[in-house]
């Protein structure tokens, strides 16, 4: 994942980059300079390369291309709308974004998109004379490339689909995202800025000029405006923070004019949905959804909850053997962090609150905080208060036999770290 301190422009083309129709595009332009490069450099050659081809033989391979790639893509964005779906049936919408994003569905459908164009360039070309002998020529070896490099493009996306959308592969995408978000906030947890305590008096408030969440923010930009004006900021709506009439974007410190507080509100990205790049509580609380829609009546899954547990284990122990950065980039801007309680809270809640009945979940609940605990023993009374929480929840739920066997294991997990549970 980009650094949390990255500019606006990385980031939008970061963002760009993950839209589909951007690579598709690409690709297409690729094609129709490919097509149309063989007309001119058949004639710019100073040697005569020529294969003795069958009547139409160029035009038919373009022609079966054609035909092939538009049902191929035909078939490629059904599969990935099917996918998309069934995540956001089965899993959590917010694995959906992780879904369109994915490189190698992109690639195939941009791929056959590119291979489609290439063809309907190269038939129009040839049906108006575009191409001399030595030109035709070229394009039927370059015709040859196009099949090759589909053929393999369509292998590929054939093995893809064996997992692309399924509950694992959502899983480990979110968990990816969650690891990514969460070691970039465990190595700057103000993104560069200095850690805010409180908000001076004196300072006024910034509004942003729509609703939505807060999704980015140009610390650079922030401090650049701050140190041109001989301002301080101290940022009230963090990623992942809803920017509306109660919560201000910002609040500073000094005299701004009206150009100067636009620009502070230009450094923040507000958009209608949560994004992973600067919000680790996002991807916790995706990984959380996912074990409590399998915890539902409906579903019954406990299996899939035990994997999410497992999958906050890891995330949580990477975070907590980062080696966090205590430099300051950013002089002039405050910002205030998610806590790690509230990522824990987040993450074992709900599934304490939905699986409360069940032995499975609350013991690998109580082995994971424990380990966590073991990582990094000056965060284990943050992990202590969530075991305690889940034990509660467990107690009143869950029969007198079942709760004393996981009294009994919690004991024994705890006191391996060196905490007594009683």
């Amino acid at each position: 994942m980009a650094s949390g301190t990255h500019g606006s422009v990385r980031s939008f083309l970061l963002r760009l980059g993950k839209k589909v129709w951007v690579r598709a595009a690409l690709f297409a332009l690729i094609a129709v300079a490919f097509a149309l490069a063989a007309g001119f450099i058949g004639a710019a050659v100073p040697f005569r390369v020529v294969i003795e081809l069958g009547q139409n033989s160029v035009d038919s391979l373009l022609q079966i291309i054609a035909t092939a790639m538009l049902t191929a893509t035909t078939f490629s964005v059904t599969a990935m709308v099917t996918a998309y779906s069934s995540a956001t049936t089965t899993a959590t919408p917010r694995a959906t974004q992780l879904l369109v994003a994915d490189p190698t569905s992109q690639n195939s459908l941009s791929t056959f998109v590119g291979a489609f164009v290439f063809s309907m360039v190269g038939i129009i070309a040839l049906s108006t004379g575009y191409y001399t002998d030595q030109g035709r020529t070229i394009l039927f070896l370059g015709t040859l490339i196009v099949i090759a490099i589909v053929v393999v493009t369509l292998l590929r996306w054939i093995a893809h689909l064996a997992d692309f959308g399924r509950m694992a592969d959502v899983i480990d995408r979110v968990e990816k995202a969650a690891s990514d978000s969460m070691s970039a906030y465990a190595a700057s947890p103000t993104l560069g800025a200095q850690r805010l305590e409180r908000v001076p008096a004196s300072a006024r408030p910034v509004w942003a000029e729509d609703v939505g969440y807060v999704v980015h923010i140009d610390v650079a930009a922030l401090n650049r405006t701050a140190a041109k004006h001989d301002a301080q900021v101290y940022v009230a709506s963090s990623p992942g923070r809803s920017a509306d009439a109660l919560h201000p974007l910002l609040y500073v410190s000094g005299r701004l004019d009206d150009d100067a507080v636009s620009a502070l509100r230009g450094a923040f990205r507000i958009a209608p949905h949560r994004d992973y790049e600067q919000d680790p509580r996002l991807g916790i609380i995706a990984l959380s959804e996912i074990g409590s829609r399998a915890l539902s009546p409906a579903t019954n899954d406990p299996g899939t909850a035990i994997e999410i547990i497992a999958a906050f284990h890891r995330v949580f122990a990477l975070a907590l053997r980062a080696d966090p950065s205590g430099d300051v980039s950013y002089e002039r801007v405050w910002l205030t962090p998610p806590e790690l309680e509230t990522l824990v809270i987040d993450a074992f809640r709900p599934l304490a609150r939905d699986g409360a009945s069940i032995l499975e979940v609350h013991l690998r609940i109580q082995k994971c905080l424990a380990a966590l605990a073991a990582i990094d023993r000056s965060q284990s009374a943050v992990f202590s208060r969530a075991a305690d929480d889940a034990r509660g929840r467990a107690k009143a739920a869950m029969s007198r036999a079942d709760f004393r066997e996981l009294r009994s294991a919690a004991r024994g997990a705890w006191e391996s770290v060196g905490l007594r549970r009683d």
